[in-house]
């Protein structure tokens, strides 16, 4: 088991005040706050939908709630970060309103809108660019004091799929948190989670590769958020598409829990804590 192994793994997370221990895992519930994220039913635009999502999902188990106002899916949309943060800011204010006890964690690769979304009541930024995309965001992370989650891509969201080349995909992974997270100690920043970006520039080789590999990142030290739900990696393999992907989702996420998984980032919340509780009772 990831938790006893020689080294010593970084289980505990400060978000909001609030020690989150990670040595039992926990699900992250994702909530798009688009017209255009890959998975339609993960769509919550208007805010009394994205609070009724929040509601179900807290009630299911999440023990964080994370907000995207930019789709990611490969060659999606731009906006601006203005439209950015029009979407998202109010969710985020009524999240804070009517459930103040929630972990909020905010997906952008966008230091204005990771500062915005904090000052509103957010906890945790998601950066699926690892800095790449924003240089001023690392220095703003560190201003914050939020945990971050390091995620690893390659290029944007518009031409990634084009940048999924790799030599030995696991060690450029491994070495781009390395160097990243050498960076953000240096900085200040004490809560970093690493997130191998399955399906960021990458084939479906490159996915099962990490999946294979992904308990060698717990080297790193620090703790592991695998967000594979209903992803191509999934239904690419077995038939179908997202809406069909969610037994796939649950195999993968379990196998994720036995290489050390921390957080499981998923569009279906009570599916994944069932997952943890039964993992849990076999260890």
């Amino acid at each position: 088991m990831a938790k006893d192994t020689f080294f010593r793994k970084k289980v505990t997370l400060n978000a909001g005040g609030k020690l989150i221990d990670l040595a039992t895992p926990k699900v992250m519930g994702i909530i798009n706050i688009t017209p255009d994220s890959f998975y339609s039913n993960s769509r919550k635009p208007a805010v009394d939908d994205a609070l009724a999502q929040a509601g179900k999902m807290l009630t299911d188990g999440a023990a964080f709630l994370d907000f995207g106002a930019y789709s990611s899916r490969p060659g999606a949309e731009d906006i601006s970060a203005t439209e950015e943060c029009d979407r998202l800011l109010p969710v985020v204010e009524a999240i804070v309103q009517f459930f103040p006890d929630a972990v909020l964690s905010i997906d952008t690769f966008r230091s204005q809108v990771a500062e915005a979304a904090v000052k509103a009541g957010a906890h945790i930024i998601n950066d699926i660019s690892g800095g790449m995309l924003d240089t001023d965001m690392f220095n703003t992370v560190a201003h914050l004091q939020v945990p971050y989650i390091l995620m690893h891509m390659k290029g944007t969201p518009q031409n990634m799929t084009q940048m999924a080349q790799y030599d030995d995909v696991f060690a450029e992974v491994l070495d781009y948190f390395v160097s990243k997270y050498q960076q953000l100690k240096q900085l200040g920043v004490h809560d970093v989670i690493i997130d191998p970006g399955f399906g960021f520039a990458k084939k479906q080789e490159h996915n099962y590769m990490l999946m294979r590999r992904m308990q060698e990142f717990n080297i790193l030290g620090l703790p592991l958020l695998t967000g594979i739900s209903r992803k191509k990696m999934i239904y690419g393999l077995l038939g179908g598409t997202a809406i069909d992907a969610l037994n796939g989702t649950t195999v993968l996420n379990t196998i994720a829990l036995s290489k050390g998984a921390n957080i499981l980032r998923v569009h279906d919340v009570k599916e994944a804590v069932e997952a943890v509780k039964i993992w849990e009772a076999c260890q």
